[in-house]
């Protein structure tokens, strides 16, 4: 259980941005906040938009989406999944994408892991769900174990920007979680993980508010 009740939390966000500053901050999240009632296409657009985003630059990317969509058959999970040795060469020679063996490669194989999950559950969307706001740390560590380079902060943007309740482990965000006893590190151990998911769900609880609205309000409030 965090020792600092959310309340405190939020007076210090309003502190640093006034209470209409973080109230227009909220609202900017309700609007961008995705629908999971969305096709398995663009479940598989969305993680490979997080994986080709992880470490390189966002703004390129988003630049350069257009080609991605052409090239990779608008994410048809079952177009995708077919592909072999002759569309990862003509892949790595198509200047509309980021030519990165590793994630082109990587979202083959998530085409294939959304296909099986579909098939599984009926679409991607309904896997998603029915798992619970509560373990985010668990749905990670499932993305990670079948999903092919889907950990740790790809895994929570790709959730977050797709329609699942996220909150995300930003540099504010841990500095937030530090400052208030939850961890004493950036978040990496298996305990520390779940230290965290253990203070939203309680804060969720606490407040009523979406993991996503109390991740941003606790980033607003270093500053």
């Amino acid at each position: 259980m965090p020792n600092v009740k959310f309340a405190t939390i939020l007076a210090k966000a309003e502190k640093h941005h006034g209470v209409d500053g973080v109230k227009a901050k909220l609202a900017e999240l309700r609007r961008a906040h995705a629908s999971l009632k969305q096709g398995d296409d663009r479940f598989l657009a969305g993680m490979a938009k997080a994986i080709f985003s992880s470490g390189f630059s966002w703004d390129v990317v988003e630049q350069k989406w257009p080609g991605f969509e052409t090239a990779f058959d608008q994410f048809d999970p079952d177009k995708v999944a077919s592909y072999g040795a002759r569309d990862i060469a003509r892949l790595m020679k198509d200047t509309g994408i980021v030519r990165n063996g590793p994630k082109i490669k990587a979202t083959i194989a998530n085409a294939r892991f959304v296909r099986d999950i579909a098939a599984e559950h009926g679409s991607f969307a309904a896997f998603l769900k029915s798992w619970p706001a509560s373990d985010q740390i668990g749905l990670m560590e499932y993305l990670k174990k079948y999903g092919s380079r889907l950990g740790g902060a790809t895994a929570m943007y790709f959730l977050r920007f797709n329609g699942w309740d996220a909150f995300i482990l930003s540099a504010d965000v841990t500095k937030a979680l530090i400052r208030d006893g939850v961890i004493d590190r950036p978040a990496t151990s298996k305990a520390a993980l779940h230290a965290v998911q253990e203070a939203f769900n309680s804060w969720a609880q606490e407040t009523k508010r979406p993991q996503r609205e109390l991740s941003r309000i606790l980033a607003l409030s270093v500053g």
